[in-house]
């Protein structure tokens, strides 16, 4: 009997989490090719998740049940076609800041693939890179944001920028999600915004043509006016 008043074998049998799951399904190359290829958004058949990690369709199937198995990806189907994604946000904010270790001490910054990736790319479903922490750095000197890296929060002068911009924060608010939520940069080694918020925002610039999506990689291409937009956060632009 132990000091908790329990026998010892009723403590052992306790479920405890098992992190070689999550270490197993990610430490594998083909898959971590693939994590990093649906680290965009935008959810993939297992053909083109093949060919992203380069292994045949039926060594891809594999993959991709390990990968569900470990909670990582989810699977949708439409039609004839089945597609996969990240499971949510916060599984693929974790992936974001392991990729943080995993360039630590390794050069990012050869090719021209590299340089757009670390000036902005997606990062799920907002902005990254050099862009994504500068809008960040924007938004806290004009005031639309304030905190620390533990809690931040949209501002009264945030709220209007927002809804000028024309994002329904009512609708943001109705989400599970938080408003506002801060992302580690792997390639800045700051934060970038998140949340619905940080969703929402690249969406609109998205939509505005302020920017585009890179047809083989997850950068962004920001046009002039997005340049002019990210350096005045002029909402009326």
């Amino acid at each position: 009997m132990s000091t908790s008043g329990l026998p010892d074998n009723d403590r052992t049998m306790t479920p405890r989490p098992d992190l070689t799951v999550v270490a197993s399904a990610i430490g594998e190359p083909a898959r971590g090719k693939m994590l990093n290829a649906l680290m965009d958004g935008r959810a993939l058949t297992a053909t083109e998740l093949a060919l992203e990690a380069g292994v045949t369709p039926s060594t891809a199937s594999s993959h991709l049940e390990k990968l569900q198995q470990a909670g990582l990806i989810a699977r949708t189907a439409q039609g004839r076609h089945r597609y996969f994604r990240i499971a949510t946000v916060e599984i693929a904010e974790i992936l974001e800041s392991l990729m943080l270790i995993a360039t630590a001490d390794r050069k990012t910054r050869s090719g021209a693939r590299n340089e757009a990736l670390r000036r902005a790319r997606v990062c799920y479903d907002h902005l990254a890179g050099e862009l994504g922490v500068r809008l960040l750095e924007r938004m806290r000197e004009r005031q639309l944001v304030r905190g620390d890296d533990q809690f931040l929060q949209l501002t009264a002068p945030g709220e209007k920028w927002a809804t000028e911009f024309g994002i329904d924060l009512d609708g943001l608010r109705r989400k599970s999600r938080p408003l506002v939520r801060l992302c580690l940069d792997w390639s800045e080694r700051r934060s970038h915004l998140s949340g619905a918020l940080g969703a929402a925002i690249l969406e609109r610039i998205f939509e505005l043509r302020f920017a585009r999506r890179d047809s083989f990689s997850r950068a962004v291409l920001i046009s002039s006016l997005g340049e002019t937009f990210l350096a005045s956060l002029d909402a009326r632009s």
